[in-house]
């Protein structure tokens, strides 16, 4: 794929970048190490001072970010916006948290028969971030705050289809007064990132993404005894029982179907509805779906933009198409709009059964699939059945309900009466093929520290003979 900027709402090119040179690429690993081994010695004091001054950079530069967002790829200006104001908030929870996090984690020196002992987190070295087009600024913010709070160094292999986010996220982190070098944006292709990998001077990789580029990543990664976390698909449960208020489930449904125009790996694409009021949900849903407008993404009055890409408009109608085939109902939708630009309408499907392509495989675009199930225990055996175990929500106002859903949900998050979203505060991360490893919060710090054991003993007078006398594992 061309490195360029292609407007999806018209399809017009807008800007074509050359990929780095070998020569080009080998002087920006340089200048990473170089500057990981100067950066891992600044105070996380100094650290917060240029996480807070990137926070008000990117603050003031939210109308002209958003807009650079929805031209490449083709999310809602409101969309773009909120985007934006939640990497701020990143920034600025990392700035405040990140010390803390950072401070030594006293361990029971008695038992060990130290006069101190604890565990400090340090950084590892340059990170190389391999992240998607979906969420062009915020994934790349949530590894990129809690990397360089925690004293790493980042390298950012960016979707082709998104450069200009990419190198201005390197422009913020500049402007904001990091150290030259800290954060550097790669343009290469795809296959340029295992030579990236390989080198000695990259310490690890984080990759959000498919299962099949996450797959080849942990090969490489493997092969050369480098950590990694990944986020990798997801195709997430959404289960409405009878107690469920099935007004407002529906509302947020719809929000958590086609957010992001449908291309979000925790948006909910399965829904599993209770026989005694999946009739009622369904008018609900397929009513509020309908009521969506889809159109161009700078209108305030657009709920739904264009997809990404053409090829990924192309898959999401085999994927319906092949459910019809197979005797799948199209309730609302299904079709493309006649209008320039890689549009689809919001979706609904109904009558799913295994045979069909969508039953297990992630569609990344406004289509709904709904089930209708006689118990909790049939949905979440159901949702279970599927590879992947991102993220899962249940409407349910019973109690027993509620905790056998997060009791045997196979996900790395449940929400309960709410849409799975991302926040600072609280882990982020799947199971099975949705990958492993956590971002945000402390957890997604420590995943690039080395948690260092420090002992220390008593002074060599108040040491006898027989102390030092213990085995050594």
């Amino acid at each position: 794929m061309a490195i360029a900027t292609i407007n999806p709402a018209t399809g017009e090119t807008v800007k074509t970048y050359e990929p780095l040179s070998e020569e080009a690429l080998e002087e920006k690993l340089g200048r990473a190490a170089a500057a990981y081994r100067s950066y891992r010695l600044t105070t996380p004091e100094q650290r917060v001072g240029w996480l807070r001054a990137a926070a008000d950079v990117l603050e003031a530069d939210t109308d002209a970010v958003a807009e650079l967002m929805v031209t490449e790829m083709g999310k809602t200006l409101a969309a773009a916006k909120a985007e934006t104001g939640k990497c701020v908030k990143a920034l600025r929870y990392y700035a405040e948290h990140g010390p803390a996090m950072l401070e030594p984690r006293p361990a029971d020196a008695g038992a060990v028969g130290a006069e101190r002992a604890f565990v400090v987190h340090q950084p590892i070295g340059v990170v190389l971030a391999i992240m998607p087009w979906n969420f062009p600024l915020w994934q790349a913010m949530r590894f990129a705050a809690p990397a360089l709070m925690a004293g790493n160094v980042g390298l950012l292999k960016h979707a082709s289809n998104v450069p200009q986010t990419a190198l201005y996220m390197e422009e913020l982190f500049r402007r904001a007064g990091f150290p030259a070098d800290v954060f550097q944006t790669l343009l290469i292709g795809s296959s340029t990132i295992e030579r990236v990998l390989r080198d000695d001077r990259v310490a690890a990789a984080t990759l959000t993404g498919s299962a099949p580029a996450g797959q080849s990543v942990a090969a490489i990664a493997g092969d050369v005894l480098k950590k990694t976390v990944l986020e990798l698909g997801g195709s997430d449960p959404f289960i409405v029982m009878p107690s469920a208020d099935l007004d407002r489930a529906a509302e947020v449904a719809v929000t958590a179907r086609c957010q992001n125009n449908g291309q979000s790996c925790i948006a909910a694409k399965r829904f599993f509805v209770h026989a005694d009021v999946a009739e009622e949900f369904t008018r609900l849903f397929a009513e509020k779906l309908s009521a969506l407008v889809v159109g161009d993404p700078m209108d305030d009055a657009t709920k739904v933009g264009p997809l990404a890409t053409e090829s990924g408009r192309e898959d999401v109608e085999r994927y319906v198409q092949d459910a019809v085939d197979k005797g799948a109902t199209v309730v609302v939708g299904g079709t493309r709009p006649d209008r320039p630009g890689w549009y689809y309408e919001p979706t609904l499907l109904t009558g799913i059964t295994p045979e069909m392509d969508l039953f297990d495989e992630e569609v990344f675009g406004p289509v709904a699939a709904l089930w209708t199930v006689q118990s909790l225990e049939e949905a979440l055996e159901i949702a279970n059945s599927h590879p992947y175990g991102l993220g899962a929500n249940l409407w349910s106002e019973d109690e027993d309900e509620r905790a056998t859903f997060v009791r045997d949900v196979e996900s790395g998050m449940a929400f309960v009466n709410g849409m799975v979203t991302s926040y600072p505060e609280l882990p982020f991360g799947g199971v099975k093929q949705s990958g492993y490893g956590r971002e945000l919060t402390e957890l997604g710090m420590y995943e690039f520290t080395n948690a260092k054991t420090v002992w220390v003993g008593p002074p060599s007078s108040e040491q006898s003979e027989g102390d030092t006398a213990t085995a050594s594992e």
